[in-house]
């Protein structure tokens, strides 16, 4: 097996981050023009691999390279190209790249099974309020039109999108896989947190991925004059937003040694003007963890919190629930490979749970799925200041490489 070239690694990562990139980040939004323009870019670049290139009804790309025994499922790797708002240059292309690159490595080896890589749609949810599109509408869960309850206000709605860019939502249903379609799953990451790059280790092992419930709270009061009403006269939409901030805050705190976070991502405020006191008011909630108890607890509190508040200060609150996922545990199997090809490397590692969440968690329900870490620099993740070392991300490519090559060949 061939060594991993860091060059064309470097040079493929870098030149991704170059559609969408500006002073502030990344921007590089779900069937965005950056989004197909950098895909089209990295298919040239690695046409010598010879790929047959597939794509499915909503715009999920299979790059495959047969094996010896054709009939046989093949072993799967991948992940996305989307970036959020602002972001980096490795959450998901480190996937995609990595995955690419496994592949030349493979170049002059026989192989028993045919390997394929998937470059998924829609992993963030930066655009159309709910995450890992793709890979959920593979895993048979949900449909454009529930993709489509959050747009936001004056954008364009997944539906939109996909007729914009030449699909037919109504053709979803043929991009629903199987159980059983692969072999297996496997996704390289960056880890997107601090432990691996505090720790100094050079893998981590996902045992378990954390599952987002997203949600609105949705608060009504009354839009009135700033100047001409009094305080104790007013139904402020906004006070009694801040009012719930502080409660989701809350309820994660008191679930934290669980692993349970909470954030209040996006504010919007309706009229939105200095003169007039907020009508209304839709606070967008992420709530995740690897505990399904602990994150129902802490919806209970959040709960309690609405019917507190809104009786306090005569406003109409409703919850208007996005996505509700369960943790999601990984093949145990795959994850005993790994750890047996760290310590055939000497290469240091550790089994941990992933606080966010992947297409991997949708791609566990079709077939065996396994992710690896590699350390981010201060764990700094959808931010500018995203990077990891081309040590680290040489590293876990040969790991992901020896994985695959076994599998491959079983």
């Amino acid at each position: 097996m061939k060594e991993v070239n860091q060059e064309r690694v470097n040079r493929l990562i870098e030149g991704i981050a170059g559609f969408g990139k500006s002073e502030k980040g990344i921007t590089r939004l779900a069937y965005s023009k950056e989004d197909f323009a950098a895909q089209k870019w990295l298919l040239e670049q690695i046409a010598d691999l010879k790929l047959t290139v597939t794509q499915d009804a909503i715009g999920n790309t299979f790059l495959r390279r047969e094996g010896k025994n054709s009939q046989l499922e093949p072993v799967a790797m991948g992940s996305h190209l989307d970036t959020v708002a602002q972001g980096g240059a490795y959450d998901g292309v480190l996937g995609v790249v990595g995955a690419l690159e496994v592949l030349y490595m493979l170049q002059n080896e026989e192989l028993e099974r045919p390997v394929e890589v998937i470059i998924f749609r829609a992993e963030e949810s930066t655009r159309f309020g709910f995450a890992t599109i793709g890979s959920k509408i593979m895993a048979g869960v949900g449909s454009p039109e529930k993709f489509s309850s959050a747009a936001k206000k004056n954008e364009a709605s997944f539906e939109e999108c996909l007729k914009e860019n030449g699909y037919n939502p109504e053709d979803y249903a043929k991009a629903v896989k199987q159980e059983g379609c692969f072999k297996c799953f496997l996704e390289l990451h960056i880890e997107q947190g601090k432990v691996l790059d505090e720790t100094g280790e050079q893998i981590g092992i996902v045992k378990n991925i954390a599952a987002p419930t997203r949600f609105k709270i949705i608060v009504e009061g009354i839009a009135d004059h700033s100047g001409a009403t009094p305080m104790d006269f007013r139904r402020d939409a906004l006070v009694a937003g801040a009012k719930l901030i502080l409660a989701v805050q809350e309820a994660a705190s008191e679930e934290s040694e669980n692993g349970t976070v909470a954030t209040v991502g996006v504010v919007e405020t309706e009229p939105g003007s200095i003169n007039v006191i907020p009508g209304k008011v839709t606070l967008w909630v992420d709530l995740r963890g690897v505990d399904s108890e602990s994150i129902q607890n802490a919806m209970e509190s959040i709960n309690e919190a609405v019917s507190f508040v809104a009786e306090e200060d005569s406003v109409r609150i409703t919850v208007d629930m996005l996505t509700s996922d369960e943790p999601v545990p990984l093949s145990e199997d795959l994850a005993n490979i790994f750890e047996e090809i760290c310590q055939e490397k000497e290469i240091s590692y550790r089994v941990m749970n992933s606080g966010a969440g992947h297409d991997a968690m949708h791609m566990a329900k079709l077939v065996p799925t396994s992710m690896v870490f590699i350390p981010c620099k201060d764990g700094i993740s959808h931010n500018p200041d995203e990077y990891a070392s081309p040590q680290n991300i040489a590293v876990g490519i040969e790991v992901l490489a020896a994985a695959v090559m076994h599998l491959a060949n079983e």
